[in-house]
């Protein structure tokens, strides 16, 4: 689950993060009951559904980071490309700036494409490799008619240098095999922001990154964001950063958000056993600990085409209580435990 990034690294990012209040404010996207399925096909006919998202609710204010974290397959990607209407949900509603676009075509969606973009995991895959860099970041320009072809450069040349490719000059001419990992995953922020989003889905964009830049890439994206009141989903596997990038985390398993509050309250607070697992696994920067075996959680997660009855943790769970959790059609569902601390789990 964590990888290589050490909680020091982490602590480069900036200290002072004020939790944002959502409540009373008009949030900029709305995520309500959000299901995912996709059905399982053997010639014609559908043999199942996998349930990769199973009824997510969750906004995001501006200027706001949420952090997502879980383990591979816990849905986490799947969310944000349904925030995105990338992916049409399969039920519940996606709201963006109070504009219900849960089911609106494709076609009539370019205006949110404006204001809405993604950071992608692989900056090996997500640049066109037979394109420069100018032209790159310029596309987006292009397709939304922004400026004169002077104004649209002048706009390359100031991303550029906001994702600190510097000098952006000798950028511009460059292709992406010509580029290091970090410098291509500057370029493909810089292709999201050159728009002035107003929400960016961070998708693991620090994961294929050496670990001197993944600090610095998140201080570009947060600078950037400081700077026009953007709000980011960040979906991660490393809890290290999530705790010092994100005004709130959100812990996914198995396609269900079972717990979700400020970052330094569920880190330093875990409620559901299953983010207590995650944060016990985080290696921590202390050699004298090296023999120490980390604790780990039993098992695999299931499959999303097969889920267990009852809570869908309670197969790998150390506290669940038979008769309560395994009762099929019951799922334990979010509840405010303390202020602004949800936790959707029986013991509470």
């Amino acid at each position: 689950m964590p990888d290589a990034t050490t909680e020091a690294q982490a602590q480069a990012l900036p200290a002072e993060r004020a939790e944002r209040p959502t409540q009373g404010e008009k949030p900029l996207v709305r995520l309500e009951d959000v299901k995912v399925h996709f059905p399982i096909r053997r010639g014609l006919f559908a043999r199942g559904v996998v349930k990769a998202v199973d009824g997510v609710s969750l906004q995001l204010a501006r200027g706001e980071t949420v952090a997502l974290v879980g383990e591979s397959g816990s849905g986490k990607t799947t969310l944000g490309r349904a925030s995105l209407r990338l992916i049409e949900p399969t039920a519940g509603r996606v709201l963006f700036d109070g504009r219900d676009i849960t089911h609106v075509p494709e076609a009539r969606l370019k205006w949110f494409r404006r204001r809405a973009q993604a950071v992608f995991q692989d900056p090996y895959s997500s640049l066109n490799g037979t394109m420069t860099i100018e032209q790159i970041v310029e596309e987006p320009l292009i397709i939304h008619g922004v400026g004169t072809r002077e104004e649209r450069r002048a706009r390359v040349l100031e991303a550029l240098e906001a994702v600190r490719l510097r000098p952006p000059e000798e950028f511009l001419k460059k292709f992406p095999h010509q580029l290091s990992g970090g410098q291509r995953q500057r370029a493909a922020i810089a292709r999201a922001l050159v728009l002035d989003p107003e929400y960016v889905v961070a998708d693991e964009p620090v994961s294929m990154v050496d670990a001197s830049s993944r600090a610095e890439i998140l201080l570009v994206l947060k600078e950037r964001q400081e700077a026009a009141g953007t709000a980011i989903l960040y979906i991660t596997h490393d809890i290290a950063t999530a705790r010092h990038f994100a005004h709130r985390v959100g812990v996914m398993y198995l396609g269900h958000l079972v717990e979700l509050g400020p970052s330094e309250r569920v880190i330093e607070n875990p409620l559901h056993p299953y983010t207590q697992a995650l944060i016990a696994a985080v290696p921590e920067p202390d050699p004298t600990n090296r023999l120490r075996e980390r604790p780990v959680i039993p098992g695999e997660p299931p499959s999303p085409a097969h889920t267990p009855k009852g809570c869908p943790f309670h197969p790998r769970c150390p506290k669940a209580m038979k008769g309560t959790c395994d009762v099929e059609g019951r799922t334990p569902q979010l509840k405010e435990h303390e202020p602004g601390h949800w936790v959707a789990c029986y013991l509470y």
